[in-house]
């Protein structure tokens, strides 16, 4: 059990809904670990008032598990130092690792998370491509057998794969699986997990939105079956890696009873923010390398380079990035940021 959390604690944050960034790895322009300007990016999102941090997921670069770089223990280790130090014992920002690959790395990596303290898990599924549904749920109680699991639904254009109903159904009644983050990229498939979670009588599994092209929509719509509702209470998301402290003030605009036409020209706004950050005109290419831009603009980052020194920005992306920051100056927090980030960076 967390020094700084007890399992209550976390687990009715994660209920009640809270903004979770998916965190960036910092580099040099040698591509290797910047430590200080990683442990800098975890201070801003900790200043920024989120709930969560999910940490060696895809926006953090898989690649971080390659023997080459050999990176993804001492990331995982540099997020929760800082979080140690930052302890809030009433409001609990939840530690979240990433998961990922057959069984025997999963159940490593998931046995390393408890080690150091994470509180759950993000189970992506993206290396199984071809399992069957018998296969996937075997894999999952392995890996919630050691740690609480965050299911991830993740849009096949960058790796995922679909899954049916009938799996999340399935899932659904695993006993360790405390979330879901719904990130298809689909409105089919978002309501297939929905479903399949309300029909196994979960109340205890927190929704989160993970569909960067509607996020505000997400989480100002009521999902209604057979008499019984639920909402998508907060959102696990590498666009809030950036503008972070607007994202965490959307969220609660979003709990509030305001008007539903406000909400969803605001959901407009994010999601034009969100093609140009993540290069949906080119196949999501330049999705990492987009928020490293707008970090690296707000100075907490010195550059956008990624361990594969092919994932950069496609052409016309700082353009994109440009005309957003132009056309919405209000959702973005660079005022806040200039005004800490000496003190980050110390």
């Amino acid at each position: 059990m967390n020094e700084s959390s007890t399992a209550n604690d976390w687990h009715a944050q994660l209920r009640q809904g809270v903004a979770i960034p998916a965190h960036p790895l910092a580099l040099t322009k040698n591509r290797k670990l910047d430590e200080r300007r990683q442990r800098a990016l975890t201070r801003y999102y900790i200043a920024s008032g989120v709930g969560g941090l999910a940490i060696g997921v895809h926006t953090t670069q898989f690649a971080i598990r390659d023997p080459r770089h050999g990176l993804f223990q001492p990331v995982l280790e540099l997020a929760a130092e800082e979080l140690q130090r930052s302890t809030n014992h009433n409001n609990p920002i939840v530690r979240i690792g990433g998961v990922c690959g057959e069984t025997k790395q999963a159940t490593e990596e998931a046995a390393l998370l408890v080690n150091l303290q994470y509180d759950a898990a993000l189970l992506s599924l993206a290396s199984l491509k071809h399992a069957k549904d018998n296969e996937l749920l075997e894999h999952c109680r392995a890996v919630a057998s050691i740690v609480p699991v965050i299911g991830f639904y993740l849009q096949p254009s960058v790796g995922g794969r679909v899954l049916s109903y009938a799996f999340w159904r399935q899932f659904a009644e695993i006993e360790n699986v405390v979330a879901i983050k719904i990130a298809p990229f689909n409105r089919y498939q978002t309501i297939d997990v929905v479903r399949a979670v309300m029909a196994a009588g979960r109340d205890d599994i927190a929704l989160y939105t993970g569909n960067d092209d509607n996020i505000v929509a997400d989480l100002v719509t009521p999902f209604r079956f057979h008499g019984d509702e639920r909402r998508i209470v907060g959102g696990l998301l590498g666009h809030w890696s950036v503008w972070t402290k607007g994202a965490v003030e959307i969220l609660t605009e979003c709990k509030k009873e305001n008007s539903t036409f406000d909400l969803l020209r605001l959901g407009i706004e994010v999601t034009d923010c969100n093609a140009a950050f993540f290069d949906s005109a080119n196949g999501f290419r330049g999705c990492i390398a987009g928020l490293h831009e707008v970090l690296r603009r707000q100075r907490i980052l010195e550059g956008i380079w990624c361990l594969d020194e092919k994932e950069t920005l496609s052409a016309g992306q700082q353009e994109e990035i440009d005309r957003v920051y132009a056309a919405y100056p209000h959702l973005n927090d660079d005022t806040f940021v200039a005004s800490h980030l000496d003190s980050w960076l110390a």
